[in-house]
């Protein structure tokens, strides 16, 4: 199916952009490996997984790139998934903390930072809309609808750090402060994956 958002519009320089970043994480899709560790990060199959968007520095899977239709039509717009159980947990100690609230606070203060946020949805929207047209699913049903929140409000840190890490820093201002903030806890330079951990445990003691 070829997608409806086909002569979409986006500005030039972020269309070139993410055009990019596709080419460098589809020219890798998703091994069988990377969906059987997903799985076990998520404790479900990965539906509609086609490639890891960002890796800790051990190369475990941090982030999913899910495509915007699902097997039996259903509409997913939440295109760089956040996986890692560390990075998850982190991020909800934020959220259980109060600190979409601040973030919002922020927002609505800042009219710089508005314009950063909205320069983040803008980018979410055209990554997917490059991911939907190279996979040829339909955006019919989320168009517009980025993650997080965006553009507007603070809604989910976890899908707005996912965007951090997929994307880079200087993208999305608020998933960068959070990355910032959980870095004690989780940092993609620095491995602390307890699933890594376990699956070197168990391959040490199968070789004794």
């Amino acid at each position: 199916m070829t997608s409806p958002q086909a002569t979409a519009s986006f500005d030039p320089t972020i269309t070139s952009e993410v055009s990019k970043m596709l080419d460098r994480i589809l020219a890798q899709p998703a091994t069988p490996e990377d969906m059987s560790i997903v799985q076990e990060q998520l404790g479900r199959y990965p539906r509609g997984m086609v490639a890891v968007g960002a890796r800790c520095a051990c190369g475990t899977p941090l982030v999913t790139i899910t495509r915007p239709l699902l097997e039996g039509g259903i509409p997913f717009p939440t295109t760089c998934y956040l996986t890692s159980p560390e990075a998850v947990k982190a991020v909800s100690r934020l959220e259980a903390d109060g600190m979409m609230k601040e973030f919002n606070a922020m927002l609505a203060e800042d009219e710089e930072l508005r314009k950063q946020y909205e320069h983040a949805h803008e980018y979410y929207l055209a990554f997917r809309h490059e991911l939907a047209n190279r996979l040829g699913d339909s955006e019919e049903h989320i168009v517009g609808i980025s993650a997080g929140g965006l553009p507007v409000r603070v809604k989910c840190l976890h899908a707005l750090l996912g965007q951090t890490l997929v994307m880079g820093s200087g993208i999305n201002p608020i998933g960068d402060m959070v990355l910032e903030r959980i870095r004690g806890e989780f940092d993609p330079q620095t491995c602390r994956c307890a699933i890594q951990e376990s699956t070197q445990e168990e391959s040490a003691h199968t070789d004794k």
